[in-house]
């Protein structure tokens, strides 16, 4: 597969990826190292437990009505967290070693190899605790109910991961798949300071960072 399966012709301009490009190393230690990894099909089997766990507790704590409103308004805030993340944590530019590091081994790490099919969704290291400490604020200020809204949350975290994942690593034919890909391959390909949004492409337009032009911007 490469970034050509996708059906416009911009896309040719970008360079193809290559799955078979060598994984990057982030940690000497081979424990720590695996840390960073993930296969699809245990990021299918924790969340397919996770997400109906989520749904039991907070069963019978609001109403249909405010369930669904705080499933909404946990979608949204998700969007916005994804949005906010890539653009200012992701994306970080300050000129600390430290800094430096922190940012190449959540993403930087990604632009340099972002075909690697198991660095293309967040290691359970790092969205498993995550999870946990934004489900315990829903539910300490919400109480039971606050599960609705983490739950919002967590759908939208998975369905940025898995669109996320197709974008790199299948054809994402198909209308709404070709625009989802197209999104984010510019961001890759023509400019890394631009469509920060992966599942929830509207926030580039509200907050100026859409793309517009093909022409690669030079990338340090």
């Amino acid at each position: 597969m490469t970034v050509n399966d996708c059906s416009s012709p911009e896309i040719a301009v970008m360079p193809p990826l290559h799955p078979s490009a060598p994984r990057i190393k982030l940690f000497e230690n081979k424990y720590l190292e695996q840390l960073t990894l993930i296969s699809p099909r245990t990021f299918a089997v924790t969340w397919a437990v996770v997400l109906p766990l989520a749904a039991w507790i907070g069963w019978g704590a609001a109403t249909p009505l405010q369930g669904l409103a705080l499933f909404a308004a946990g979608l949204v805030v998700w969007s916005l967290c994804e949005y906010v993340l890539h653009r200012f944590l992701f994306h970080w530019e300050l000129d600390v070693p430290a800094v430096k590091w922190l940012v190449f081994l959540i993403h930087g790490n990604h632009h340099d190899n972002p075909n690697d099919p198991l660095r293309d969704m967040m290691p359970l290291s790092v969205s498993l605790p995550v999870s946990a400490l934004v489900w315990s604020v829903c539910t300490m200020s919400l109480g039971a109910a606050g599960s609705w809204l983490f739950l919002g949350w967590i759908v939208g975290y998975v369905i940025y991961d898995v669109v996320h994942y197709a974008c790199h690593q299948w054809p994402m034919r198909g209308r709404l798949g070709s625009m989802l890909k197209r999104h984010h391959m510019r961001h890759h390909y023509v400019d890394e300071a631009g469509n920060f949004g992966i599942s929830a492409t509207i926030w580039d337009r509200v907050f100026g960072s859409r793309i517009t032009s093909l022409k690669r911007q030079r990338i340090p």
